[in-house]
């Protein structure tokens, strides 16, 4: 009797699991078809890359160059002028800089009133519709009804509400309030401009930041605040005690929300006010603008550029703070 002494192939793997599939030797067929599925891939992203490219790179690239220029767009060669452009922002000239500082401190007031009144507001009313079991829904959509009629037609509509005969003086005048009414509207006084604007910046804010505090709550554990109850804490204690903190990382992306718009957001105040009365309501992204298409053949792109990466780097000094404050918070 012979005896098969052909040795078993042995199963790879966890004892007692199955077998591991052995990878085949790589064959230039195989290869060549995995070059083939890469070009191809290449081939679907390039589109997306070459225009990140020429609309991101070169954008960027193109406008930090013209920061140490003038040029007015139509000269054929540009005029190196180095780092003049930022002094006579900051500093040296006559004619820019005052406008600079006065177009940056209401900046500062726009950047830190926007996201404290957002925060102040939006937290309260994501506590309260979190609570609520009946018609959730429709006051979240209500809620949320700011954030999707913002736009040009919205801001012309807080005109015809802020004018002098306007819906606002027309209702403090038939409530007895007639002196809080302003006769050359609330966007014609220098002194209610700027608090107007931000007024209107904060209830276009408030519907998003709603929002991620209520996703917050929906998602925190329910054993800590019955903890916290528990323990003797009342309603107060354990909505500033214990939800306020958890939701701090929320709250971070809220300011920096509100500070981005500040910085960079100026469409409100050219539709609203274009800076006036005077330049009581005038901002940096909004003198940037003027700099850069208002100026008729001014050369003054170069400052436009210029002024445009100062609040990059400010936007960045500002994102930076926040985030180490927020970390020595938590």
């Amino acid at each position: 009797m012979s005896v098969d002494v052909t040795p078993t192939p042995r199963l790879t793997g966890r004892p007692g699991g199955k077998g591991r599939k052995v990878k085949p030797p790589s064959t230039p067929a195989a290869r060549s078809a995995r070059r083939k599925e890469a070009l191809w891939g290449f081939a679907f992203v390039a589109p997306a890359l070459i225009l990140f490219a020429v609309m991101g790179l070169y954008t960027v690239g193109y406008g930090f160059l013209l920061s140490f220029a003038q040029w007015n767009g139509f000269w054929p060669d540009w005029n190196w002028v180095g780092f003049d452009n930022y002094a006579d922002l900051l500093w040296r000239s006559p004619v820019y800089s005052p406008i600079v500082h006065d177009a940056a401190w209401n900046t500062l007031w726009v950047m830190i009133a926007v996201p404290v009144l957002t925060v102040a507001i939006a937290f309260p009313l994501a506590v309260v519709l979190n609570s609520v079991k009946r018609l959730r829904g429709v006051l979240r959509s209500v809620y949320f009804l700011p954030y999707v009629t913002t736009g040009i037609a919205v801001y012309f509509a807080w005109q015809y509400i802020l004018e002098p005969n306007g819906a606002l003086n027309l209702l403090l005048k038939s409530l007895g309030l007639g002196s809080l009414s302003q006769p050359q509207g609330f966007l014609g006084n220098p002194d209610t401009a700027l608090p107007t604007l931000i007024v209107v910046m904060v209830w276009s804010a408030v519907p998003v930041a709603m929002l991620l505090f209520l996703t917050g709550l929906q998602s925190m554990d329910g054993s800590l605040l019955e903890a916290a109850q528990l323990d003797g804490a009342g309603w107060w204690r354990t909505q500033f005690g214990v939800v306020w903190p958890l939701l701090r990382p929320i709250t971070a992306v809220i300011v920096l929300l509100g500070v981005r718009d500040s910085l960079q957001g100026f469409q409100i105040f050219l539709i609203m006010t274009n800076g006036g009365p005077g330049d009581a309501t005038n901002v940096l992204g909004l003198e940037t603008y003027r700099l850069a298409f208002l100026n008729e053949l001014a050369p003054t792109l170069g400052l436009a550029s210029a002024l445009g990466w100062i609040l990059f780097v400010v936007a960045l000094i500002v994102a930076f703070v926040n985030q180490r404050a927020m970390r020595r918070l938590g």
